[in-house]
């Protein structure tokens, strides 16, 4: 099938951006937060347990779509979103020539490059889930279906919690949109279309639990309406980590764009979108407000708003009067492009975290050579009980209250098995190595691991270095009578 030019350089992109893509689900076997882990693991054993299918911190949109191809595993969890953030740079691409931006076949890699993007593309996170359907439900309404982009906008709620402020930002667009030629009031009543996706999510819940107040008693309690868990961030949290978000080498591009964007008054939706994006989120993070961590990632929702704000920067730039040669503006792109790319495998291999992946693995070719009987398992990372392909609700819950967390480990059954390591274990669950052979565990194995990355010999700007971890199994053994 022969295909337009653009067409054609936009599956070329397409092609290079997706391959690369799969090259890190191999490279990086593991989410880059714990998060990705834990949505796989709701994913996966949603069927064991329904109300997963309906839970707050699961995301129901995120595990319907998702919870028969974990059944096939990890790595097929992970292709998934591979062709999840293909599709949504395909959706772009299309949604930039729908919009006259020339070049639009640019957003594709435009879209690959910004670093947290990059991080997630073969992840499994539900901001790419939230970002296609978005991207999506913008080219019904900017093409005029605009009640069935409403139906659709409707489901950002079931994959992340901003998916309630773009519905009334969405609502505002539709109540001002200059194609409708009626008064607003008579706009009105279609505005509640974007209400579809909480009543069926609200519906389903009441199905599935039969409790009618399910969402709220399900909500997290590290999404404190006030306080603030994760602690509080500044004013200019986000502006400070904007390379993560956009890219250093593209910020100058980002920058005329939205400046050009506003002052013309041109693809409001864009422009409104990332402002919204980035004043919530500094609130949010300023006072602590709904568990936020000040996780750059979360802009990776609207990674394609960011890529077409790019993109018009750049067709910005190509518009000034002292136009360069074109075979010299090719070469500035190329390398543009390449070093954002570069940037963002640095990026990416620097999250020393992520390499703890191999030190679990390790761990668990050991188990394997020297097994013992699992009644249950407990675990401190995610990762680890994927690998054991346990339900993950055999293990604790963890109060934070030393002394009741180590009753309760006294209280486990003979053949329970820990899993534990000395970073996340102490951080997050106030447990130590020592407390396991307090509570009356032996020990089956220790190893302590110095886990480089693949590119960074140290660190630069807080990323890349080594990291010292060490892995530890505990096994609670039966009492001889």
């Amino acid at each position: 099938m022969r295909l337009p030019g653009n067409q054609r350089q936009a599956a070329l992109w397409l092609s290079a951006c997706a391959l690369i893509a799969v090259g890190l689900v191999f490279l990086f076997p593991d989410s880059t937060q714990q998060d990705g882990g834990y949505h796989f693991l709701f994913a996966r054993w949603a069927w064991k347990h329904p109300e997963l299918f309906v839970g707050v911190w699961a995301r129901p949109l995120f595990t319907a779509i998702y919870s028969i191809p974990a059944l096939a595993g990890y790595p097929a969890a992970k292709m998934l979103t591979v062709a999840i953030s293909a599709m949504t740079a395909w959706q772009t691409f299309r949604l930039a020539g729908e919009m006259e931006l020339k070049r639009p076949e640019l957003t594709i890699p435009l879209l690959f490059v910004e670093p947290s993007f990059f991080i997630v593309c073969a992840d499994t996170m539900t901001e790419p889930v939230f970002g296609l359907f978005l991207v999506t439900a913008l080219r019904l309404h900017k093409g005029g279906r605009v009640r069935i982009g409403m139906l659709l906008a409707s489901l950002l709620v079931l994959a992340r919690p901003e998916g309630f402020f773009v519905g009334l930002l969405w609502a505002l667009w539709v109540l001002t949109d200059d194609r409708d030629k009626r008064p607003w009031l008579l706009r009105l009543p279609s505005v509640s279309l974007l209400a579809t996706g909480s009543v069926l999510w609200w519906l389903a819940a009441l199905l599935i639990t039969g409790d009618p107040l399910f969402i709220g008693h399900n909500w997290p309690s590290s999404w404190p309406i006030k306080g603030t868990i994760y602690g509080t961030g500044e004013w200019w949290s986000f502006l400070i980590r904007l390379p993560e978000i956009v890219g250093p080498l593209l910020i100058p591009l980002f920058a005329i764009g939205l400046w050009t964007l506003v002052r013309r008054r041109t693809m409001r939706e864009m422009t409104t979108l990332f402002l919204l994006f980035f004043v919530l989120h500094t609130v949010l993070r300023k006072f602590g407000l709904l568990g936020s961590a000040g996780y750059p990632r979360y802009f990776v929702a609207i990674s394609p708003a960011i890529a077409l704000i790019t993109l018009a920067g750049w067709n910005r730039i190509e518009e000034r009067p002292w136009r360069l040669p074109e075979s010299f503006r090719k070469w500035v792109m190329a390398g543009l492009l390449i070093g954002s790319g570069a940037l963002s495998f640095a990026y990416y291999d620097g999250a020393e975290w992520i390499r703890d992946t191999r030190a679990v693995t390790e761990m668990h070719r050991w188990f394997a050579t020297s097994p013992e009987p699992v009644e249950r398992l407990i675990w401190s990372q995610a990762y680890m009980c994927i690998l054991f392909d346990r339900d993950p609700w055999e293990n604790m819950t963890f109060t934070g209250d030393r002394t009741r967390d180590l009753e309760a480990l006294r209280q486990s059954a003979s053949g329970t098995l820990v899993f534990w390591e000395d970073r996340f274990g102490p951080k997050w669950q106030g447990l130590r190595s020592a407390d396991f052979v307090e509570a009356g565990y032996e020990v089956l194995h220790e190893r302590e691991f110095l886990l480089k990355g693949y590119i960074l010999p140290r660190s630069f700007f807080g990323f890349g270095g080594p990291r010292r971890q060490v892995m530890y199994f505990f096994y609670k053994r039966r009492v001889a009578p």
